[in-house]
């Protein structure tokens, strides 16, 4: 089959790889009818994450189930499936408090990074998933979902479930007013799970006609173009002479991290689901200082999916309007380079 391959900075491959089969009683080999380009798959593209050797990338993918383990009782070939990012057990406390990401099956294995216990793979043709009947969601009287449903789908297996995370930790209820820093795809499904969860007021921070344009379209009231302390007083200024209830951030660097918590007012709350790439440190004087709360960290993807997935179907949230370039497979160092350079907010690649 072909899948992609991350080899090094810059350069991705797209290369015959052999096809997953079935290796424990849990698995199920999925079809990949869609997959995407994650804006954390561009920190190795751009260096900032080392590769030590060549591997296939993407963790991201709807499609359908192909073959099934023998222990396997709740999937059957044919169904329809949404894969969240990360594998997990459904069983041990983590998972049953619903941190998915922490299972603690994972951890007696090695972790994420144990080969056999991990989607990878999911910008290719098929994939082998572990454990596959507490990961996978399956979409109910679905068979063959047309283009949109597909996209929308498609984001819940992460950037829809990771804004989500971002608004539930930053406190988003109805009546509060909500910064959301970055316009990337997790940050505009960060303003729609703000606007879903009732949000009076959303400032989405953003410096790009179509990422604002379409952040209007998930329900921001407002946009500001600034940045720093000139951001900051731009936001103050939008909200009557205080900042924001809560703060979603959504990118990951040390400045994206100093914006949001400037922007949170004393007692506020601040989201943040943006990967670290480094260099940011908690000011935990100017948390005991102001009252300002943080939490956030990976989404819990599978948590969220069943909750948001029927929203979908309701045709209530439309997420996938976050993919504005569909490229086919063979394209991926195209995606790549097109999401780098900030030409494409996110890629949905088709096998």
């Amino acid at each position: 089959m072909r899948a992609t391959i991350i080899h090094g900075p810059g350069d991705i491959r797209v290369e015959d790889r052999d096809y997953p089969t079935l290796q424990l009683p849990t698995d199920v080999v999925v079809k990949v009818t869609a997959s995407c380009v994650c804006g954390s798959d561009l920190w190795p593209y751009r260096g900032v994450r080392s590769t030590r050797k060549p591997s296939a990338i993407g963790h991201e993918f709807v499609g359908v189930v192909e073959s099934v383990g023998e222990d396997v009782t709740g999937l059957a070939e044919g169904d329809f499936v949404i894969a969240p990012f990360v594998v997990s057990c459904g069983e041990c406390p983590q998972c049953l408090n619903g941190v998915t990401v922490a299972c603690d099956f994972l951890a007696g294995w090695g972790g994420r990074d144990k080969a056999g216990f991990r989607i990878d793979g999911g910008q290719g043709q098929a994939v082998r998933v572990p454990l596959a009947e507490s990961t996978l969601v399956k979409v109910p009287d679905v068979a063959e979902p047309d283009a949109e449903l597909t996209a929308n789908l498609l984001t819940l297996s992460d950037v829809m479930a990771t804004g989500h995370h971002a608004a539930l930790a930053a406190k988003v209820a109805p009546g509060r007013t909500v910064v959301v820093v970055g316009d990337g795809a997790v940050g505009l499904c960060g303003v729609l799970a703000a606007k879903r969860l009732g949000a009076e007021r959303i400032i989405a921070m953003s410096r790009h006609a179509d990422r604002q344009a379409l952040a209007r379209e998930f329900g921001a009231t407002d946009i500001v173009a600034e940045r720093g302390d000139g951001g900051v007083a731009k936001v103050r200024e939008l909200l009557g002479g205080v900042l924001a209830d809560s703060v979603l951030e959504c990118v990951g660097t040390k400045e994206s991290m100093e914006q949001a918590l400037h922007c949170v007012r004393p007692g506020g709350a601040l989201g943040f689901v943006g990967v670290p790439t480094g260099g940011s440190e908690v000011p935990l004087r100017y948390l005991f200082d102001s009252n300002v709360s943080i939490a956030g960290g990976m989404a819990p993807a599978r948590t969220y999916i069943p909750e948001l997935l029927a929203d979908v179907l309701a045709g209530t949230i439309n997420p996938g309007r976050v993919f504005d370039s569909v490229m086919p497979l063979e394209e991926a160092p195209e995606a790549y380079k097109a999401m780098d350079e900030r030409r494409a907010i996110k890629v949905l690649l088709k096998p």
